[in-house]
């Protein structure tokens, strides 16, 4: 098993930053992919960052240039760092975590991220 526990998030205004963690605790040695989604009452679960073991990273066309997303294999972590906030982003975040060679998905307790003025 693999246990994801999230750290960060907030209430921050527009234009403000926040930080996002993640550590993966458990079977760990499989992982492949880690990511964060996000999921507000109006929409479904989106992808909104996600990073490679090798760390290949891809965005969601909305947050690109805003946020960055890393990852320390060492430490089995990911951190989202979001600047520019916007109310839209306004959502709870999800981390996740994929072991292909069990074919399981794995997700984050979630963490509210609240952007308004």
């Amino acid at each position: 098993q693999v246990q994801l526990v999230e750290s960060g998030g907030g209430y921050v205004e527009p234009g403000g930053s926040l930080t996002l963690s993640c550590a993966a605790s458990g079977s760990v040695s499989g992982i492949n992919n880690m990511a964060y989604y996000r999921q507000n009452p109006r929409k479904q679960r989106e992808l909104v960052a996600s990073i490679s073991r090798g760390g290949t990273t891809n965005y969601e066309a909305s947050v690109k240039g805003r946020f960055t997303i890393s990852r320390d294999n060492n430490k089995n972590t990911i951190v989202l760092q979001m600047n520019n906030l916007k109310p839209e982003d306004t959502a709870v975040y999800y981390c996740f975590a994929n072991r292909p060679d069990w074919d399981r998905d794995y997700w984050g307790q979630g963490t509210q991220v609240t952007v308004s003025s």
